[in-house]
């Protein structure tokens, strides 16, 4: 199946120093604390308001909803959807932290964003009873750290991160980040590594036994030590073609979120390594400015449906937290994709990554410093 591939995030830059700042003022960094109350605002939304009368718009990245998506929310709703789009969640949280009206009502964006937004307190909190197909998510989905209940987003993918290699290229299977810190000889200068912040350091990370949430100085200062043996021996960091390197075998092993490895290749395969990885996932959160938010919900609520949801996963072959749509998908297409089948039990295996307030900064700064190294 071809499909463009759109990183979800790219590395950040004084724009996440600024939201951590702000979000580090409201005074929350915990990933369990609690979503705000909802506002007076919040107790009066009407669960039979007539949705032909409102109208949403929604940012998300390119290629993560059907392109028919407005016509079809038009036809099962009856509310006008506008579309727009995000390249990263740098991208949107700076336009969502910026102080001006987006007139957003939904956005996707990665779960600890997610959480950062809703401590700054710019989340409505989510009114279940207008979401009635929250019940198709597993009950995994209610267990993420950043957000534990669905209080204030609602997952729509979700994933983790191991490595992708050719069976044919090297002489024995990776088990280990340490495989692609320290390659084998066959395997010197063709391999690659992400250079998003926080997947930049997940490998050393995980090698060296630390949290993928850690805020250690001296944890952090090893990482750097371990990453930055581990340059020479790199192909590149490349957060979206590592897929293109591997089925050229410019690369035999690579960095590679799970529904990025194509597994549907001969001789390419995906492991999560023995140390363990991380759990990420995408959400969709309403923005508590939004003059929409009944309309808001009866998206999120028409994205649960499992025929729909069920497009995420076939489409750009990432896991999906709602089990009727999973089980609703192509069976062969799930048959050929080995990290289509990963359970929800597996994949809470993984540390949920979480906001880190001003300790974000740890990580722009060790990303910074690893890719200046000559």
């Amino acid at each position: 199946m071809s499909r463009t591939r759109y990183p979800r995030n790219l590395p950040a830059v004084a724009l996440v120093a600024g939201l951590a700042l702000a979000v580090s003022a409201c005074g929350g960094e915990a990933a369990d604390t609690a979503a705000p109350a909802a506002s007076a605002s919040s107790a009066q939304l009407n669960p039979n308001a007539d949705l032909s009368k409102q109208s949403i718009t929604i940012s998300v990245w390119d290629g993560y909803t059907p392109k028919e998506l407005a016509a079809e929310v038009k036809e099962k709703l009856k509310t006008e959807l506008k579309v727009t789009l995000h390249d990263t969640n740098e991208v949107i949280m700076a336009k969502l932290t910026g102080g001006a009206d987006t007139g957003l009502d939904v956005a996707f964006v990665s779960g600890q964003y997610a959480q950062a937004l809703n401590e700054a307190g710019l989340l409505e909190p989510l009114h279940p009873e207008l979401i009635p197909n929250l019940a198709n998510l597993y009950p995994e989905a209610k267990e993420l750290s950043y957000d534990k209940g669905n209080v204030f987003s609602v997952p729509y993918t979700w994933g983790t991160t191991g490595i992708c290699y050719r069976t044919d290229l090297v002489k024995t299977a990776p088990t280990s980040w340490n495989d692609l810190l320290s390659p084998p000889e066959e395997a010197v200068k063709k391999v690659t590594m992400m250079t998003t912040e926080r997947w930049l350091a997940l490998p050393a990370i995980k090698a060296l036994g630390y949290s993928v949430n850690t805020k250690s100085d001296e944890e952090i200062a090893k990482v750097k030590e371990a990453l930055l043996k581990a340059k020479p021996k790199l192909l590149a960091y490349d957060d979206t073609t590592f897929g293109e390197r591997l089925k050229t075998g410019e690369a035999v092993m690579v960095e590679a979120w799970d529904g990025w490895c194509p597994t549907t290749e001969k001789n390419i395969k995906f492991v999560v390594p023995k140390e363990g990885s991380d759990l990420w996932v995408d959400t969709m959160v309403v923005l508590k400015s939004s003059k929409n938010k009944e309309a808001a919900h009866a998206f999120i609520n028409y994205i649960l449906d499992p025929k729909v949801h069920s497009w995420a996963a076939e489409n750009i072959l990432y896991k999906v937290p709602n089990k009727a749509a999973m089980d609703a998908m192509n069976s062969e297409l799930k048959a050929a994709n080995a990290p289509l089948q990963m359970s929800p039990s597996d994949l809470l295996k993984g540390e949920s990554i979480i906001d880190l307030g001003e300790d974000s900064l740890k990580f722009t700064r060790l990303a910074t410093e690893v890719a200046a190294q000559q």
